[in-house]
């Protein structure tokens, strides 16, 4: 939201998941997870839940972290609002990191995602899922810092975002306080372009979506939680990497994030030459070709190497 504050069953695809993981994601809270080598830059493994009658992929969504495109993107044959009951879906916990510093919060507006980095310890990271800006208001890129943490704020909204909802009849007041109807939630903080922030929201059934004035939201739960590991001056990098390529072990994985209007790459544009051509490294095309068609946001293999010693440099092309 842009503008100002004033005041069932789980079934793990691989074993290793438990070791990865130090947490699952409950009601909107990260999934927290170490790094397993010093190289890594993917976390996570995918596992499948079992709906039940009354369950929505949106009531899956909230339970793990996920947002609306998570869990449409990686279960695209499942009713979204009426899945049925013992319908199996993929809940997406599966990431390849963003190519950024890996320091305070990392966003991939693509991706919908955010990413902190405990600054006390390097190896372990949180994810959270997110709503970025809509269309013509898009959540700005580049490098910002946290300068100002409100709890229970109120929101004054702009004259962009007022003149829109005025647009449809809807007649905003000039400061809409705290309390349940507050879009903001309980926490923001502001970012170093003060027009935008990051903030709860009083819509959570929407996240994982790009509806928002170009701030960036989070589940109720997600936010009390990042607000409360947040410092002033916390560096925050938003990037855009439709496409995110990343290391586990010897295995190199591709994950990909197109809106489907946009025009997507070639397979053999979406591995940098220099990664492709490294000594060791052995890409298997069909694969990036089907990360790219198949656009499910979940990390696919698409390559390995023959020794590990140090991971080809990934340059992004994106």
């Amino acid at each position: 939201m842009k503008g100002g504050f004033t005041n069932g069953r789980r079934t793990l695809t691989a074993c290793l998941a438990g070791a990865l993981a130090l947490t699952i994601a409950g009601a909107g809270h990260a999934e927290t997870y170490r790094l397993e080598h010093p190289g890594d830059s993917v976390i996570g493994f995918p596992f499948y839940f079992t709906t039940r009658a009354d369950d929505t992929l949106l009531d899956v969504a909230r339970q793990n972290n996920q947002g609306f495109e998570d869990m449409r993107s990686a279960n695209p044959e499942v009713d979204m609002w009426v899945p049925g009951a013992g319908t199996e879906v993929m809940v997406p916990t599966f990431y390849v990191l963003p190519d950024a510093p890996r320091q305070g919060i990392v966003i991939n507006r693509p991706e919908k995602r955010l990413y902190f980095y405990p600054p006390d310890d390097p190896e372990e990271v949180r994810s959270y899922a997110i709503s970025v800006g809509r269309e013509g208001m898009d959540t700005p890129l580049g490098g910002f810092t946290i300068i100002e943490k409100k709890r229970d704020p109120s929101w004054t909204p702009g004259p962009n975002v007022r003149a829109a909802h005025a647009a449809y009849g809807d007649i905003l007041p000039a400061v809409v306080p705290p309390g349940p109807d507050n879009p903001l939630g309980r926490f923001a903080m502001r970012l170093s372009n003060p027009e935008y922030l990051i903030h709860g929201t009083s819509k959570p059934w929407g996240l994982g979506m790009e509806v928002s004035a170009g701030c960036i939201r989070l589940y109720p739960e997600g936010i009390e939680e990042l607000f409360s590991l947040t410092e002033l001056r916390t560096q925050v990098t938003i990037v855009d990497q439709p496409y995110k390529l990343g290391w586990r072990g010897n295995d190199l994985y591709l994950e990909v994030h197109v809106n489907r209007e946009d025009k997507r790459v070639k397979a053999r544009e979406a591995v940098p030459a220099a990664l492709a051509e490294a000594e060791g490294v052995e890409i298997d095309w069909r694969e990036v070709q089907r990360a790219i068609d198949e656009n499910t946001g979940v990390p696919r293999a698409v390559g390995h190497r023959t020794h590990s010693d140090q991971a080809p440099y990934l340059p992004m092309i994106f």
